[in-house]
């Protein structure tokens, strides 16, 4: 019988994609699958579908809803919080509550802290992904890994290849790592990570990390987010800790 495949787009930028990595690669639960991941540009996706990047989501003043408002007066605060005293704010405060909330769950190391300069642009490592991928595709998630936990567990950019090089060269070796450098620019890697970003997107994707899951009957079946994934371990017949022992997360994803 067939195995269950699981194919993982993500972007290096998204704490989200790193707890999908994470998990994926570390969980017990997800051992049986043959696992591929796919880098893909986020910013890409969100263009495509004319999405707003979620840290740039600025909520209004109430008195600003309430003037613009169709709904009855009696659904508005009179009085609203300033915008200093209300616990989320924007969105960008939302999601750097959640990130922390999921890593404390599932155990994945990561700091209380963004990366420095977050959100950096991802497309040179990305590509360089994309380039391991024609070389060397099984070591995709091996080096994805190193570089999301470089990022947002050890506070180091990765944004540039003087930054991400030398922790290709350490999971890879120097020979295969000066392989990537060569071919990190070419224009075989700035199509193939066009085409992962054309293909998630051809999937349905308008964020990430977004997960393909085929089971061992063929029936495939997309999910999005983070938190969907016991979803994604149920389409795929998957047995989920449960009962004592069985981890806080579990019990906490949809």
């Amino acid at each position: 019988m067939a195995a269950p495949k699981l194919t993982l787009y993500v972007d290096v930028v998204s704490p989200f994609s790193y707890l999908a990595v994470h998990v994926v690669r570390n969980s017990p639960v997800f051992a049986p699958c043959e696992v591929t991941y796919v880098p893909a540009l986020l910013g890409g996706i969100f263009k495509h579908c004319g999405n707003t990047a979620p840290i740039m989501v600025k909520s209004l003043p109430l008195r600003c809803f309430h003037s613009h408002s169709s709904y009855p007066a009696r659904f508005v605060y009179p009085s609203p919080q300033p915008r200093s005293s209300r616990p989320f704010s924007d969105k960008s405060t939302w999601i750097n509550l959640e990130r922390l909330r999921w890593a404390r769950l599932f155990g994945v190391p990561m700091t209380e802290q963004v990366p420095p300069g977050w959100p950096q642009s991802s497309v040179a490592i990305l590509r360089a992904l994309a380039a391991l991928s024609l070389l060397a595709p099984e070591k995709v998630g091996d080096v994805l890994a190193a570089l999301c936990h470089a990022s947002f567990a050890c506070q180091q950019r990765v944004s540039t290849a003087e930054q991400f090089l030398p922790i290709f060269s350490e999971v890879l070796g120097k020979e295969m790592a000066d392989a990537v450098a060569a071919q990190c620019t070419s224009e075989e890697a700035k199509k193939l990570l066009m085409v992962n970003t054309e293909k998630a997107i051809e999937t349905g994707a308008f964020g990430l990390p977004w997960f393909v899951a085929t089971d061992v009957a063929g029936k495939t079946e997309c999910f999005w987010g983070f938190d969907h994934l016991a979803q994604v371990a149920a389409h795929l017949g998957l047995e989920r800790p449960v009962g004592h022992g069985g981890g806080e997360g579990w019990k906490a994803v949809l």
